[in-house]
């Protein structure tokens, strides 16, 4: 039946496609303009992907891939490896090939800042931030440079990608406008249930939030068909390959990108309690330092760009990888290879039984953010009265808990790059994100955004947008300890043990992805981006 289903999609894909290009010729020449992120464009892309996968999955490599395989990769791959004779020049071969792009990669830098040198403050925090990597390291002398080195250079690349080259910034931006208007979707059934009052309003609990619901609805179906494993596994396989860490840090760091910190692990759920500490520090560090593709809207609801948010959760993957391997190196010889794990299967019976448990799912994850939400900004409310009440009695005025952090998070907001005139409030909002959650970090930019007036403003708001994009806060350290423990009892005291290093390594690798961006991003980069002189993070009365 799948194969008649499919050829008969295909016949009638191409039937419709007749008309459309048909019509977009007969339109007037003023309005027959050819974008690739809409109309006619993206149809054909959606068929140029389709047909390219079918070709390679179906044809290239189930007739010529093992062949390929077996006759021309790995005799070459062996033959060089195992020549003990030349295990010197090996090495030697290593450290050059390791070398090449991080001179490249200076030299870009060096290059590409002349005229514009308050950029390089940004390169001075990323290695700030890596030496602190280095010497609180457990274990410094057992360091493997390879995962470092290669999580840098996808972050570096990644980053030249989205922020320097004009055609992968605008395939970004069109991820993110797209991802936005998917997502927007979800105020029908909100506005049906709670009303077109509280929706108008922009209410966070039933606004914000209810998008999770949908969210959680259509991931669940793309579990049932196996869409979302195949999408997971194929980004874990090239971390794998790319950075030489284990298929369960792999694996969990891409499903990072699209999952929950407490829902990647369950796709590596059997391999959990095998893990060594390292392993296990990697996968929750991979958690802290990401966020779920769930809640994306709940921060664009607020104004963050959505295509930053995408391109900061992406690139923080390879880093968490990155930064995990720095702060926690491997001691231990890990007890799963890539040719024991087979990642399981949903037990949803049909594609309506998956979108039930989905949305359900959804429940827990919007009471668990309510109620996190709710108890800490309690608890901060508590503080700045008993700050304001200490302050009050010795004449000193606003002295609040935002005011103590926007203090303490000034060094490491100006060597991210931020302007000095904004480091303060920038710092405060990286303290809300550390010790409350993003979610109220986010809110809180929202608000702050017009007030972010100096000339690399644009910069400031977007260097603020990657700092934040992670989940590493006190009330996300509760809940993924739990969450692991519950899926490997037997690994408790390790879980326990590494949790607050995975928390750190989560900060700082959220940290590293804002100074990339920061050293990437040149002074023209808001004029051409908007197109104007008007703020790109301005609410509507000022626009």
């Amino acid at each position: 039946i799948k194969p008649f289903v499919f050829i008969i999609t295909c016949i009638l894909y191409r039937i419709y496609l007749i008309p459309v290009v048909n019509y977009k010729l007969h339109l007037p020449s003023g309005e027959c303009e050819f974008d690739w992120c809409d109309g006619l464009g993206m149809l054909i892309l959606v068929l140029a992907f389709t047909y390219f996968g079918l070709i390679y999955y179906h044809i290239i490599k189930k007739y010529f891939g093992s062949s390929i395989n077996e006759k021309v990769i790995k005799p070459a791959g062996t033959k060089f490896l195992e020549d003990h004779d030349v295990k010197f020049g090996w090495v030697i071969l290593k450290i050059i090939i390791c070398l090449i792009p991080l001179i490249a990669a200076l030299v870009y830098i060096g290059v590409d800042t002349i005229g514009s040198s308050h950029r390089l403050i940004s390169l001075l925090g990323l290695f700030v931030i890596l030496a602190f990597g280095f010497l609180f390291s457990k274990h410094p002398r057992k360091i493997r440079w390879r995962p470092v080195l290669c999580g840098l250079g996808i972050q570096f690349v990644m980053g030249l990608l989205t922020i320097r080259w004009t055609v992968g910034r605008n395939i970004f931006q069109c991820i993110g406008d797209k991802a936005t208007i998917f997502l927007g979707y979800a105020d029908e059934g909100s506005t049906f249930v709670y009303g077109e009052a509280l929706i108008k309003s922009n209410t966070f609990a039933f606004q914000a939030l209810s998008v999770i619901f949908f969210m959680s609805f259509m991931v669940q179906i793309l579990y049932y068909y196996g869409a979302m494993q195949f999408i997971i596994v194929k980004l874990g396989w090239f971390l794998q390959t790319i950075m030489g860490t284990t298929v369960c840090e792999s694996i969990n760091a891409s499903a990072s990108v699209f999952l929950g910190m407490s829902e990647s692990p369950l796709l590596v759920k059997p391999y959990l309690k095998d893990l060594t500490k390292s392993e296990m520090h990697a996968i929750m560090t991979g958690g802290f330092a990401t966020v779920a593709g769930s809640v994306l809207a709940a921060y664009i609801s607020f104004g963050v760009s959505a295509a930053h948010l995408i391109t900061a959760s992406v690139m923080s993957a390879p880093a968490a990888l990155c930064y995990a391997k720095l702060f926690y190196p491997e001691t231990e010889e890990s007890r799963n290879r890539s040719d024991n794990i087979v990642i399981e299967k949903t037990d949803d019976s049909s594609a309506l039984d998956a979108a039930t448990k989905g949305a359900l799912a959804g429940i827990h994850l919007v009471l668990g953010i309510i109620a996190n939400i709710i108890a800490f900004i309690a608890f901060i409310a508590f503080l700045n009265g008993l700050l304001s009440w200490l302050g009050m009695l010795v004449g000193v005025e606003g002295f609040t808990f935002e005011f103590i952090l926007g203090k303490v998070f000034i060094p490491l907001a100006w060597i991210m790059g931020v302007q000095a005139s904004e480091c303060e409030e920038v710092a405060r909002l990286i303290g809300i994100k550390t010790i409350v959650n993003e979610f109220v970090a986010y809110e809180q930019l929202g608000k702050v955004k017009s007030t972010i007036v100096s000339k690399r403003k644009f910069e400031s708001e977007m260097i603020a947008t990657y700092a934040l994009c992670g989940f590493a806060n006190p009330s996300s350290l509760g809940i993924l300890i739990g969450a692991l423990i519950t899926m490997a009892p037997n690994q408790r005291t390790i879980i326990t043990e590494v949790a607050f290093r995975a928390f750190i390594a989560g900060s700082a690798t959220c940290f590293l992805t804002a100074c990339i961006a920061g050293i990437l991003m040149p002074d023209d980069y808001y004029y051409e981006f908007t197109g104007s002189d008007i703020p790109i993070f301005s609410n509507t009365s000022t626009l």
